[in-house]
């Protein structure tokens, strides 16, 4: 199996995204130039955190234009993983992949810290390795991480199950204390009617080996290899 990470002017995480996925995972990675429509036989896409184009504009809204996104749209119609971490998640909002979008943090301030997450499916190819109700520690770093969506396309999200991750405080319970930026029903992370793409803030490839301070992110990537060695 093979994953494939996007590299857009402004990426800063790819290469760390590249690292779980190859050095902690196991698992053959490529990158994937941004003016490129080759997604190089990979198995699932990565698109990483940073500053995509500058975040001109909006963040994510030029990114969606580059060609390798029109192969990725491609590529998750057709059932391909589709992982988005941060900025990542602000691009599959921005084209369409995933409902919503990521709003300025409450107080705009960029916010760079752990935090903790409930996980509300484990039934996805990204949730695999956990359980419903667990609490992971993960760091987020972000300036635009508030999700927010209208009412119809929330109860929607909720009804559907497709609410991944809400933030949450170390004994697990949803509350405006343990909210870091202001989104909307403590949402951290989504995915879309065919649970083939993820959108999350958090960054899991920070907290995927011991050297970094914390494993759990790493649940991720063995949910994702696990989910494709089984497909």
């Amino acid at each position: 199996m093979k994953f494939g990470v996007i590299t857009f002017p402004g990426s800063n995480c790819d290469h760390d995204a590249y690292w779980a996925a190859q050095q902690v995972s196991g698992q053959k990675a490529a990158f994937l130039w941004h003016e490129s429509h080759d997604l190089e036989n990979c198995d699932a896409i990565i698109v990483p955190g940073g500053f995509s184009y500058g975040d001109y504009l909006r963040t994510g809204a030029i990114a969606k234009f580059s060609p390798v996104m029109e192969s990725v749209r491609k590529f998750a119609a057709s059932g391909g993983l589709v992982l988005g971490i941060c900025n990542g998640f602000q691009i599959l909002c921005e084209s369409g992949l995933l409902p919503g979008a990521l709003l300025r943090n409450v107080g705009l301030k960029f916010i760079c810290k752990p935090v903790h997450l409930r996980v509300e499916n484990a039934d996805t190819p990204f949730t695999s390795a956990c359980h419903k109700g667990e609490v992971l520690t993960i760091p987020i770093a972000h300036m635009e991480g508030n999700y927010f969506c209208d009412e119809s396309t929330l109860a929607e999200l909720q009804r559907e199950r497709r609410i991944v991750f809400r933030y949450s405080n170390a004994e697990g319970e949803i509350t405006a204390q343990a909210n870091p930026n202001g989104s909307l029903d403590n949402i951290a992370g989504i995915c879309n009617a065919g649970r083939n793409i993820l959108g999350m803030m958090p960054h899991p490839e920070r907290a995927s080996a011991p050297e970094l301070g914390c494993v759990e992110g790493l649940r991720i990537f063995e949910s994702l290899a696990t989910a494709l060695a089984t497909k």
